[in-house]
Order: structure tokens, then sequence, then C-alpha cells
């Protein structure tokens, strides 16, 4: 088995970590991409995973050389802009292609791409749940007909810095929670494209990108990743709250993203 990853930073970390406690064995090859100016570094950072994840690391500069690899199957752990990049050159060349930042499927046009060459290829586009859960039962209400989706986050000041957070409200100086956005999960993954990747992900399992309400909130008295979803259903009103203690490289991903990517790939390589 070939394993491709997109992406050496706090999801690609947690999730190596992870297969590297559970793989059965040492898979064959990891072929990471990551861009010139980044490949030191990136050559450094997977040389801990040598024999504990794979028995052979190649780093590639270029999508092309990375796809002359061969990977069996490639997980993105990089971002927007990554999975635009590389996305639809993934599936295109038949290979099954599982991406965390869902929230970049919010771009009808790119979802568009990727969903045209995963048909023409049959290549799997596959979204990882990410930092949330409960999408098995999303799924099966909106079968019988949504009538309200709610979704909330609510993350600590330090998570929503860097964002666009910053420009809306002074995050350094709150004293009580504040919402600082409320729209459509579209909106929202297209705004907050570091943050909002769960909203999508319920979105596009759900009620759809326009349709699906979401609520930004920068809150000074947690400190996890609280993500509440709200349904109201022909066959079933529920209301999920999951609190996603934040990857330690990176506080506005929670760290259950990393291993639900592992858990993706262990399924596949094991």
């Amino acid at each position: 088995m070939r394993l491709g990853l997109i992406g050496h930073g706090a999801i690609a970390t947690l999730a190596l970590d992870a297969l590297a406690r559970n793989l059965a064995e040492p898979i064959e090859t990891l072929i990471c991409l990551a861009r010139p100016e980044s490949a030191e570094k990136a050559a450094s950072w997977a040389m801990p995973y040598q024999d504990r994840v794979a028995r052979e690391i190649r780093i590639e500069n270029s999508v092309e050389t990375f796809l002359a690899a061969r990977p069996s199957i490639v997980a993105e752990a990089a971002g927007h802009g990554a999975l635009a990049e590389a996305g639809a050159s993934v599936l295109a060349a038949g290979v099954d292609l599982i991406v965390s930042a869902v929230g970049a499927l919010s771009n009808d046009g790119l979802r568009s791409a990727l969903e045209r060459e995963a048909y023409r290829s049959g290549a799997a586009l596959i979204a990882s749940p990410g930092a949330i859960g409960g999408l098995d039962i999303l799924a099966a209400a909106k079968l019988s007909g949504l009538s309200t989706v709610r979704y909330t986050s609510r993350k600590s000041p330090l998570a929503w810095r860097g964002t666009k957070a910053d420009e809306l409200v002074s995050l350094t100086d709150l004293q009580a929670a504040t919402v600082f956005f409320e729209g459509t999960a579209r909106d929202a993954a297209r705004l907050f494209p570091q943050n909002a990747n769960v909203a999508a992900t319920i979105a596009l399992a759900g009620a759809g990108l326009d349709d699906t309400h979401v609520r930004l909130i920068a809150d000074p008295d947690v400190s996890k990743n609280q993500h509440e979803i709200e349904i109201r259903s022909a066959c079933a009103d529920l209301s999920i709250c999951i609190e996603g203690h934040p990857a330690p490289a990176n506080p506005k991903t929670s760290s259950t993203t990393g291993y639900a990517l592992a858990h993706l790939l262990l399924q596949r390589l094991n």
C-alpha cells in the first residue's frame, strides 16, 4: 500500500501518530506532497515515521511527481488551497481522495470539478467527518425531510485569531461570549476557511449550504472547541454537543480532525 499525503501540519501529524500506533505493520511507502520551499521541513517532519508508518518515505514537490509515485490512496490535510491545486488531478488519475478541508467544497465550481473527475475515473471522493459526529442520523433525517439544521461553533478567542474574526471583534479584549457571525454554512466556510470546515460538512450531509444556519462565537470562558448541532426533522429532533480538544500545534483545529482522518485511513491500510 502506498499512501499519498498532502500536508505536513497539525492534522497530518495527529493522523500519522495514530497510524504509527495502530497499523498492523508499516505500509510500503508514504509519499508526501510539499511545496519546493517546504521540502526540507517536510522531510525532517516525516523522518520519525520511517518504519513506524512506512518502510519508505518520499517527499515530492509537484503534483505530477507526486502522482508518478503511484499512491494507492491520497489524504488531504493541508487546507482549501491545496485541495483546489491538487484534488482534481488526484481524482483524474483514478486515485481515491479523502478530504479534510471539507469547507472548500462550499465552492460550487471546485466541488463540481472534483465530482466530475471522480465520476470519469471511478475514483472515490471521501469527505472526512473531521471534528463532528452524528452525520449518520443527520443523513437519515434528511430522507424524512429536514425543517431546521443549526450549527454553533464556540471557541476561545485564541482559536479565532488570524481570521476574519479579527476584523469583526476585538478578540484580545473580550470579557464574555460574543457572536461575531450568523449566516449560512456557505458564507461561514468561505469567510472562515481555517475554522468552519465543520459547518460545510454538516451542510453537505444535511440541508445544504444555503439552508444550514451557522453561528460562530468567541468565548473567553471555554478552553475546548465546542460544536453544537440542532436538527428538527419529520423523523427525529435532536441536539448534539461535542467538545473537541484543540490540536496541540493549532488551536483553530480540533484534535478529532486528525483522528477522524486516521480512522478512515486505517480502514484502507490495515
